[in-house]
């Protein structure tokens, strides 16, 4: 099997695993996450506003303890990932109002932009092609901010 390894760039180095007990078939995290990312034409924090004006969805899916840390991303819809998929698939009765086009963009931010590969990724699989994520997540955004004030 083959153990992969993901830099906060997105640089991926790979190497293949010497353990007779790797289970065909399984997958490391970081495999997971260089599956999920090759597919996404992934945001960078300096193009996010570019993003909003272009009228894409930007999705907010930090928990709430680290929104009230960190701070909140202005114009950023709030949708917890545990109902994320449910709040955005235009077939679902849960779906948000905002969520009717599936050929919208979406940009879904965690973090560090980690989680929200995986879930942009499922956001595709589940019609909405043009889901991705923000590179850096929320952290990458607020450094660049910081640094322009």
């Amino acid at each position: 099997m083959k153990q992969c390894q993901i830099s906060d760039d997105g640089d991926v180095a790979c190497q293949r695993s010497l353990d007779p007990s790797d289970s065909p078939g399984t997958l490391t995290l970081n495999q997971l996450l260089l599956e999920s990312r090759l597919g996404l034409e992934r945001v960078h924090a300096s193009d996010l506003e570019q993003e909003m004006a272009a009228g894409a969805l930007v999705v907010d899916t930090r928990p709430v303890d680290q929104r009230d840390r960190d701070g909140h991303l202005p114009g950023a819809v709030v949708i917890d990932r545990n109902v994320l998929e449910w709040r955005l698939d235009p077939s679902s009765p849960h779906r948000l109002p905002i969520a009717d086009d599936p050929a919208r963009r979406i940009v879904v931010v965690c973090n560090e932009g980690y989680s929200s590969s995986l879930a942009a990724h499922t956001l595709q699989r589940l019609g909405l092609t043009r889901a991705t994520d923000l590179i850096g997540g929320f952290q990458a955004w607020a450094a660049l901010r910081k640094q322009s004030d």
